[in-house]
């Protein structure tokens, strides 16, 4: 088979999809479609019929605008993405989406788009096999033994964070990650030549990869050689640098950026045609390329090799064999909960006042021994955040028999290796950084929330409260940002016992959690409070005697406030006040109204809201909000709070003030 006509297939579904659904991005697609061709073909092991495999090869394209070159590989190679969903790309509740949609499409392993993260999230897969393989196999059974193989763009390496994620990659020698750039200088705005000139060949040097410069992306042998080499260096992570003309095959657009965000047009597509000697009607492939391009029976018998090994490997490993069955099926081991449990009730017998930072060390401590695939890490903050403690073994390129990565100062970065290890399958991460740097993290944050992953962030140092380091470090809008994002549940808890149930929920609940915790020591408040009580989302801390005249809701070190602030509106004042302690927002909405009602009665006179941030999103609950609008101070951490009004007389007053 002429392999030219296996990528003008590719070529040709690109652009006539495009046209179809009148946007996408043709150039990239047929740019790239020569080295598709020779990945698909020769080097990626995957089964069509069974695209979730635990040995398959993980490929991501990371600029996931080009994702018909996907989608055209994916339906020639035999998944099930017909021809009815070529033609429906970019169409209202497709399988082929504009960019690809891990979840949505069969063989999509990530979603990408925001450029770079694709490129984070292989770095990501990459560790996971790695750490698999160490714990695994044994000799003779190598049932880990995959490659991750990535496609970037300028854009993607343009991006911050392919600096911070490829510079771990190869600090790490990550040999199994292989990198395919399509140098063909151009972006959206036209010829990079005027905002990116920097070698990257060198670059990739510098961090400690294998590089190998300027291969012809349209020649099939010197891309086969190049992957070839790649595969046999085992130390390093691999880029291959291939220079790829964008809109390849189109007289009238071939280099120029004008072929980026486009469709041709059903003029050029003919010249498109004529060109590449294409004579069929559109959405129309041949036989003989469909039989080139089919997988399904070599990836059969990639998958039936694979199980028989793990056969064998169960009779003579079964433990193993067993463990490694639970983690990639998403499964908890048995006795979490007692774990919990057992921690719940120390604490309680305790009542330790503490930061509550310290609650995931503590959490740590008992719940690593048990959930083997719990996998941290800090972006240089492991003794701050508390994400460390005695039962964590740090990762490096000579010791993969641990659990804790320091990721250096790589927020971005970490959150997107975050996700790719989450999405590999078999680990459940978490990572910690200053709740004010979440913002570098956001979009990974945000991915981590559309892909719906298991991924726990803990963020600390969480208000003004972070005292004399400043307004710089002081998080003022980031927990209102958090929580607006879809899928993502925040837990904000106000002692000891709120942060172990925070804890509970994020390990037992295979979503998204956002964890925020102060730098602070907070007083132990849930002497009378119960698991049941916590796990709603918001509850009654502290009541007077109905009928109610005021109801304040606070979170985190605020509830401490507030509690005290009750107690002078009831004992001075004679109004009847309840505290209702709300950590978790998100869980609070998930519960039946009748719950919500009893917690936050209407007929009061008046409800208030107190945390030390952003108002606005309070306002959904409160007639009045004590917060902050603007940024904090450098100053201990005492007067920060009083500086801002935090205080017992100045909100007592200000109650009186408004029920008057």
């Amino acid at each position: 088979m002429d392999r030219k006509r296996l990528a003008d297939a590719i070529r040709i579904l690109s652009i006539e999809a495009i046209q179809k659904a009148k946007s996408g991005h043709p150039g990239a697609p047929m740019g790239l479609a020569d080295i598709m061709e020779v990945l698909w073909n020769d080097f990626l092991k995957h089964n069509p019929k069974d695209p979730k495999w635990p040995d398959r090869d993980r490929f991501i394209l990371s600029n996931g605008h080009a994702s018909m070159l996907l989608y055209s590989a994916l339906h020639l190679s035999g998944y099930d993405v017909s021809m009815e969903d070529i033609k429906n790309f970019r169409q209202l509740n497709s399988i082929t989406p504009g960019h690809p949609e891990v979840g949505v499409t069969p063989g999509v392993e990530t979603t990408t788009g925001p450029l770079g993260q694709g490129l984070a999230n292989g770095v990501g897969m990459a560790i996971a096999e790695r750490i698999l393989a160490e714990k695994f196999n044994r000799d003779g059974f190598d049932i880990v033994n995959h490659y991750t193989y990535v496609i970037v763009g300028d854009g993607c390496l343009m991006e911050g964070i392919s600096h911070e994620a490829c510079s771990l990659a190869g600090t790490l020698g990550l040999g199994k990650l292989i990198v395919i750039y399509d140098d063909n200088k151009i972006t959206i705005d036209g010829p990079t030549e005027g905002w990116f000139t920097e070698d990257v060949a060198k670059r990739f040097e510098a961090y400690g990869w294998h590089v190998i410069k300027k291969v012809d992306g349209h020649n099939w042998k010197e891309v086969k050689d190049a992957i070839e080499e790649a595969r046999s260096v085992k130390d390093k992570p691999s880029l291959i640098c291939c220079q790829t003309k964008i809109a390849f095959g189109s007289p009238n657009f071939e280099g120029s950026h004008k072929s980026h965000g486009a469709p041709l047009g059903e003029e050029e597509i003919e010249i498109v045609k004529k060109n590449l000697n294409w004579e069929y009607e559109p959405f129309f492939v041949p036989k003989d390329i469909y039989d080139g391009w089919d997988a399904r029976e070599k990836g059969r018998k990639f998958q039936e090799e694979w199980e028989k090994k793990f056969l064998l490997y169960s009779k003579k490993f079964p433990d193993l064999a067993k463990e490694f069955k639970r983690r990639m099926e998403g499964k908890l081991p048995e006795g979490v909960e007692e774990v919990f449990e057992d921690l719940l009730k120390e604490i309680k017998e305790k009542a330790p006042s503490i930061p509550t930072r310290k609650v995931s060390s503590m959490v740590l401590e008992r719940i690593l021994p048990k959930i083997p695939e719990l996998i941290g890490g800090s972006a240089d903050l492991s003794e701050s955040n508390h994400t460390i403690c005695s039962k964590s073994k740090v990762i490096s390129k000579k010791n993969w028999d641990g659990n804790y990565i320091h990721y250096g100062v790589r927020e971005f970065a970490m959150v997107g290796i975050m996700n790719g290890m989450a999405l590999h399958g078999g680990f459940l991460p978490y990572g910690g950084t200053f709740l004010v740097f979440s913002d570098y993290a956001k979009s990974g944050i945000r991915m981590s929330a559309l892909m719906n992953l298991n991924t726990i962030f803990v963020f600390t140092h969480d208000s003004i409260g972070v005292g004399e380091d400043g307004p710089t470090h002081q998080p003022i809008e980031q927990l209102a940002s958090l929580r607006i994002i879809p899928n993502l549940t925040v837990w904000r808890p106000c002692d000891a016992y709120e942060g172990v149930v925070a804890w509970k929920y994020a390990i037992t609940h295979n979503s998204p959690t956002a964890l925020i915790f102060t730098r602070q020591k907070i007083k132990f408040l849930c002497n009378n409070v119960s698991e049941k009580d916590v796990e709603k989302g918001a509850y009654v801390i502290f009541d007077s005697d109905p009928p109610l005249d005021v109801v304040i809701i606070a979170t985190g070190s605020e509830v401490q406030l507030a509690i005290e602030v009750a107690e002078k509106l009831c004992n001075d004042h004679n109004i009847k006040t309840r505290v209702v302690s709300m950590p978790s927002i998100e869980v609070f909405e998930r519960q039946p109204k009748e719950y919500k009602t009893k917690v936050l009665p209407s007929d009061v006179k008046l409800k208030v809201a107190i945390e030390a941030g952003t108002p606005h999103i309070w306002y959904k609950y409160a007639d009045e909000v004590i917060g902050i609008d603007r940024f904090g101070k450098s100053a201990p951490s005492e007067a920060v709070f009083s500086y801002f009004g935090f205080k017992v007389d100045d909100i007592t007053k200000k109650i009186n003030n408004r029920l008057s």
